[in-house]
This record gives structure tokens, sequence and C-alpha cells, in this order.
């Protein structure tokens, strides 16, 4: 692969017009992989590299800006370091916030870059105290090490989760890609965002994502700071008092919106898209189809019908029929009392009631011996994923709709209420806060992802009414198929249930059940199945 990946790279270099590794005008490149299904945050990205104690004061002359460089390297050093050499997020994690709190300040954007350059300093001596050897300064050592590192990661335990639980074959494999970096951390005119083309819990025509202002890519995704949202629109229904991207970057954003209906009119889907602004000027990272709920699911698939993008029979082969699960669980009962101790962003639709817990590991412990849960974190992690299976909800105290922890809700089934920033979580003493209310492991919750709402105790729920693009996408799959359905059906409300469902008769029937029913009159009943025409 070494000559495909020099060749590659000084192509790169060529049209970027820097050079991997200068000492004056340095090429920044970010690494990451390129599976053929999407596995949100499953796989790992290294960004900044070619970052070393040299190109950094090159950074920081050529772009005018030493604070921006310095941030840059500090971002390097944490993702490289976890990611390749191993070293725990955590570490920096602390140093980060020790030197915040030395210095009286609360967010990362406040830090100058006499602060950054400190940090680096204190990084690196970390990697050497936890590996016995310095961080690696030769760029083409770091960019064969993230390669191997992207590559290795198709592997790594959460991947193989999340393989499993979304029937992924392993024998696909992935590839890595190796991008030039543009950088949303460069001031006030330079941001990053994610976006969807439509609302992927809903399924509603209106973009829907957020974006921070001064920031990585990481920062949104991971939700270590809560970002803002895209559109005003969007602002004004959470109650968010700060700007949107269409009222701060009006000509920007207007830009962005071509390129979303460019790209979902060119793909007939839904687009999940991630993208950076640096300095004004607008750079598109990704694309792929989105992780959507089922209702949204229907509902683009009905609405795209519409709208001539795609057919019936593509609709229909376009929901899956597990997923529509979902759609028949009960929802909280809007008349029953509920005592709201915090509220937080509405990231996955339904609502999920269960004992409170902290980590994944014991999310899925519990939920193996029987118990309903709720993982409760700060942010998620891709390495939470087995806990986020196990759960029957999550809760999280950072990060927006287009968090680490809403995307897999979503794409899972899950309900997800993130950002919710009112609460306090402790992991030590296994309990979360939010003013004087205490809420320790093994207490009750619930929480509603369609509201945001999180609820002390168990709330009761309503059964399900199903919306006109259920019944629009059944009348078509009617047409396709060739089968008729019949149920397996034991009692009178088995059987209404299954008729309201569309079912053309009973293919089943077990009379022996009927003796379950105390009040039930049994004379004449047999004790063998009856098969009913």
């Amino acid at each position: 692969m070494k000559a495909q990946v020099d060749t590659a790279l000084a192509r790169i270099e060529k049209l970027v017009g820097a050079k991997f590794g200068d000492a004056t005008m340095p090429l920044l490149v970010s690494v990451r992989s390129g599976a053929r299904a999407s596995m949100p945050g499953m796989m790992d990205t290294v960004l900044n590299l070619g970052l070393n104690d040299v190109t950094v004061a090159a950074l920081a002359k050529q772009s005018g800006n030493e604070r921006f460089a310095w941030d840059s390297y500090r971002r390097f050093i944490q993702m490289y370091s976890n990611v390749v050499l191993d070293v725990g997020h955590e570490h920096f994690e602390e140093l980060l916030e020790m030197h915040k709190e030395d210095k009286g300040l609360v967010l990362d954007t406040e830090l100058s870059a006499e602060d950054w350059k400190a940090l680096v300093v204190a990084y690196k001596a970390k990697v050497k105290e936890e590996l016995g050897k310095p961080f690696p300064q030769d760029v083409h050592d770091q960019l064969w090490g993230a390669i191997g590192a992207v590559f290795s990661s198709w592997m790594n335990n959460r991947a193989i989760t999340y393989r499993t639980l979304n029937h992924i074959p392993e024998s696909w494999g992935t590839a890595v890609n190796v991008q030039a970096m543009v950088f949303g951390n460069m001031g006030e005119t330079s941001c990053t965002g994610v976006a969807f083309t439509r609302d992927p819990s809903t399924g509603e025509k209106a973009f829907y994502g957020e974006y921070l202002i001064n920031a990585q890519g990481e920062d949104v995704v991971a939700g270590i700071r809560t970002p803002q949202q895209l559109t005003k629109v969007a602002r004004l229904k959470v109650g968010n008092e700060m700007p949107s991207m269409q009222e701060t970057m009006p000509a920007t954003f207007k830009q962005l919106t071509d390129v979303f209906q460019k790209l979902e009119k060119h793909y007939r889907d839904m687009q999940d898209i991630e993208f950076t602004v640096q300095q004004g000027k607008l750079w598109m990272l990704q694309t792929r189809s989105g992780k959507r709920t089922a209702k949204a699911a229907l509902k683009i698939a009905v609405d795209m019908v519409k709208e001539k993008l795609i057919g019936q029979a593509e609709a229909v082969t376009r929901i899956d029929p597990a997923s529509l699960d979902q759609l028949l669980h009960p929802t909280p009962d809007p008349k029953a009392p509920r005592t709201v101790i915090a509220k937080g962003l509405a990231a996955s639709p339904g609502a999920a009631s269960g004992k409170a817990v902290f980590s994944a590991d014991e999310a899925e412990k519990m939920a193996a011996s029987g118990e309903a849960v709720i993982l409760v974190r700060v942010e998620t992690s891709p390495e939470d994923i087995h806990g986020m299976h196990a759960a029957k909800g999550i809760l999280t105290a950072r990060g927006g709709t287009t968090s680490h922890a809403a995307v897999v809700a979503r794409g899972m089934g899950r309900p997800c209420v993130s950002g919710a920033g009112a609460i306090r979580i402790d992991y030590a003493a296994g309990k979360m806060t939010v003013g004087d209310t205490v809420v320790n492991k093994g207490d009750v919750i619930t929480i509603d992802g369609s509201t945001g709402e999180v609820i002390l105790g168990r709330v009761p729920t309503i059964e399900p009414a199903l919306s006109g693009d259920f019944a629009t996408l059944m009348a078509w799959a009617d047409k396709l198929r060739r089968l008729k359905v019949r149920t397996n059906a034991e009692t009178p409300a088995d059987a209404a249930a299954a008729v309201k469902f569309g079912c053309e008769g009973i293919g089943l029937c077990r009379t022996e059940h009927m003796f379950f029913d105390a009040d039930a009159d049994h004379r004449g009943a047999r004790d063998d199945p009856v098969v009913v025409g």
C-alpha cells in the first residue's frame, strides 16, 4: 500500500498547495473509516494529523492565528493518543478540566494560545508517562499509525457489537479515507456541523441539524458542547436563545441548503451530512443515508413517492419490517400525573421506564437478569454500544440531537433524551442529582423521547394510534405481495387486534389457552389444537 499512499498524498499536496510535514506550509489530514454500511461512531477517526513541534509553529504563522494552531495540536495529541497509542482520553480531559479550574474558566473556547501551549506540554508528558516513550514527531509514522488503527477498528468490540445488532457481515471489511483537513476552529467565522435533509425523528420535510462556532467535528457528535440549531424555526421550537446558523451565517446557510437538496435528489434518500465552514467558506466532509426512526422511515418513504423521487415498490423495500415494532408500543398517557425533574432535547421518540444505571456494563448485566433499565451517562461514547442496546432508553446530560447517543438510539429504536443539562451525574456514587432531587442506581425513572422530559417513577401508558403513512404503505405492500396473511390467535382480543392490523383470517387457534381466562365458559372446549380454515 505504501506506493498507493505516497501517490495519493502527492496528489493532495498538489491540489491544496501544501506539503505534508513541511516547516513553512504544512499539509494536515484526517484519517477516517470508509465502511460499506453506515456505522456511526463505531469506527475510529483521527483529525489534524501532521502536526508536531515544528509544523504547529508553521501553522500558527501561516494562518496568523496562534490560538487555532495550538488548539488543533492539543486535539491531535489527545485523539491520536487515544485511537492509536491506546492512552485513555480521560487522562487528557482531567488535565484540561484542572487547567480550566485553575484559571477560573468554564468553556474550552475561553482558553488562550498560551493555555493550549501549556496543555500540549502536559499532554505530551502524560503520553511519555503512560507509554515510556515520547509522542511521535515523524508525520509519516503518524500517518501509518492512524491508517493501521482505523483498519484495526473494524474488529474492535463496539464495531463487532454494532455489526451483530445490525446484521452487517464481518467479511465486508472497511476502507480508510485520508482527506485534507479544513478547520472549523479558526474563530467566529468558522464552524462545524451535522445535518439531516429531513427530520430523522418524525420524517418531516425540514432541514434538521446542529452546528458549533469555532469547533471541530468531534465537539458536535461527541456531545462535549451542546450545539446550536441550524434553522431559526428549530431554535424557537426548542427554546434555545443561542442564534441559529441561518441567523449568524445567512449566505453560507443558503449555500448549504442548496447542497442538501442536490444530495437528496441525487441519492433519492434522506441524507446525514457532515460539513465545516472555514473562515466563511463551506466544505462538505461526508454524506450517507441517515439513520431514522420507524415513524420517520414511513413518512419519508411515503413523501418521496408523492415527490416522484422513488416508486411504491422501492418505498416498501426501504422499510425494515422489524422496525415497525417501534410503532406498536404504548406511549405515556398525557393525562397521567408526572413529576418532571429535568428537561432535555427530544432526541429519539417514544418513552421508556426503568431502573437508572450509570454504566453500560451494569445496564447489560441488569437487563440480562430481566430488569428494565435506563442508561444514564454524561455523554455516551461508542464503547457504550452494548449497554445502549440492553437499555430500554438512554439519558445524557450533554450533547445535542445529532450526538452519538441520539443518532445510535434512533437507529436502534430506543427512546433518548440528550442534553439534559440540569442533571449532575456522580459515577463513583452511582447517582444523579437535579437540584435537591437525588436518583440512586436502581431508582425507577421514565424518559419521554418525544418531549425531552425526565420523570420520577413509572408513568402509565396508552395504546398507540397508527399513522396514515402506515396504512398507505401497507396498502402498497398488499398490492405487491403474493401471500395472504393469517394470524395465530387464541382470544377474541387477539383476533380483533389482528383484524385491525389487516389480517385476513385465523391460521392457528389453540383452544386450550382459553382455559387461562378465569371468566370464560369452557363447556364443550377441546384440549387439542384446532386449525381454522
